[in-house]
């Protein structure tokens, strides 16, 4: 009879859990961002699980967490995961991205995917496997079989690791994004009908909700590409709209005359090339509109909080007006608030003050730093002849 009762105690307990870690909500209605029904914002920051060695994303996502955010944005790049065609990897090394979401979890944050399925990102193709480019019938980023079908098994892979994990299923994933900043891709290709663009970003969109993605979708891009951008039942977000009277303004133009208003990629610092200056904002700055964002109720997320490394080769590139090509060095630092390194610095501590005279919820104290470890100088005796070794090697077809 213990034993019956004891049984039933322990799965009436297991329910009670089950139902609390399922009970939360997250819906964009009434111009708001609502959590259990009430009234959010979003205080986010992007760090990229690819670009930081997985002992140290607890770290780092701690870090975010004691500077005043609440939510963590990360993009998702294809290439990443599928290394060879045909061939996945979501576990090995820093590519387990439901780790990387369960971490974000456990330190108490919300989590903002981004899985393009292009990304930008200044990472190599932007996300795209290179293969791609060897399917003649197959025209990247548009309204092409093919295309889509190569898409549509990638987000197929991604949903499986991932879409039990959203705040609809008891995990931390509030909002996914659909496509990535198309409207300037709009803009560059108007040798496209305007019409079979929005077929393609629409067709993405279904996609996503076809393979389970079942929280509220966003389209991030610049305020003045809206109309390329945006896609029918997603919400508009802005990037780098620091005029919030503008973001209101378009937003309500592409979102049924009303918010949320999220400016959906806020530069704390900038990217750097090959041979340029390093890029550098002020502190001042950043602190000046991020008061002016909380004091106006627009939820943000800083691109990024933490840049982290382009390992191997995964650095893409630029260009401008000026340069045919602008390489992004291997560094991806990003003058963010915590440096490459994971270290706090003086934008971060300026931040966290601002946050913890401006929201309710509590900030915990930063983390203790990441210990470094000593390289005794090293002495390089040997040489290898580069063109030697390049004669032997065979390219990849």
């Amino acid at each position: 009879m213990k034993k019956s009762f004891l049984l039933l105690f322990l799965l009436l307990v297991f329910s009670v859990i089950s139902h609390a870690q399922q009970n939360h909500t997250f819906k964009i209605k009434d111009g708001n961002f609502l959590y259990d029904g009430k009234p959010i914002q979003i205080h986010s920051g992007e760090m990229h699980f690819a670009r930081v060695p997985r002992a140290y994303w607890k770290q780092q996502l701690e870090m975010m967490k004691a500077m005043g955010l609440n939510t963590v944005a990360t993009y998702v790049f294809w290439n990443y995961h599928e290394t060879a065609p045909g061939v996945w990897d979501f576990k090995t090394g820093n590519k387990n991205i439901a780790e990387f979401i369960k971490t974000a979890q456990q330190v108490g944050l919300f989590v903002i995917l981004r899985p393009g399925p292009y990304a930008c990102a200044e990472w190599e193709f932007g996300g795209y496997p290179w293969w791609l480019q060897k399917e003649k019938s197959l025209v990247i980023r548009s309204y092409n079989q093919p295309f889509l079908d190569s898409c549509k098994i990638y987000i197929k892979h991604l949903a499986a690791q991932v879409k039990n994990l959203q705040i609809t299923h008891g995990g931390p994933i509030i909002m996914v994004q659909a496509e990535n900043e198309f409207g300037s891709y709009v803009a560059q290709r108007k040798d496209i009908p305007l019409e079979d663009h929005k077929k393609y970003s629409a067709a993405i969109k279904q996609e996503l909700i076809d393979a389970g993605f079942d929280v509220p979708l966003f389209t991030s891009d610049g305020s003045w590409l809206f109309n390329g951008g945006t896609i029918a039942g997603a919400l508009p977000a802005a990037n780098g709209e620091n005029d919030i009277d503008n973001l209101k303004k378009v937003v309500n133009e592409y979102h049924h005359g009303e918010g949320p208003y999220m400016v959906a990629e806020f530069y704390p610092g900038w990217l750097d090339h090959w041979a340029e200056p390093f890029q550098k904002v002020s502190k001042e700055s950043i602190v000046t509109q991020t008061e002016k964002y909380l004091k106006a109720g627009v939820s943000f997320n800083y691109y990024m909080v933490h840049g982290g490394t382009n390992f191997a080769f995964t650095s893409g590139a630029n260009y401008d007006k000026n340069h045919d090509i602008q390489p992004d060095i291997t560094s991806y630092d990003y003058d963010a608030p915590i440096s490459e390194a994971g270290w706090v610095t003086p934008k971060y501590l300026a931040l966290r003050e601002l946050f913890q005279q401006n929201v309710l919820y509590s900030i915990p104290p930063i983390p203790a730093p990441i210990p470094v470890i000593k390289i005794p100088s090293i002495k390089l005796n040997k040489v290898v002849d580069l063109f030697a070794i390049k004669a032997k090697m065979k390219p990849v077809e």
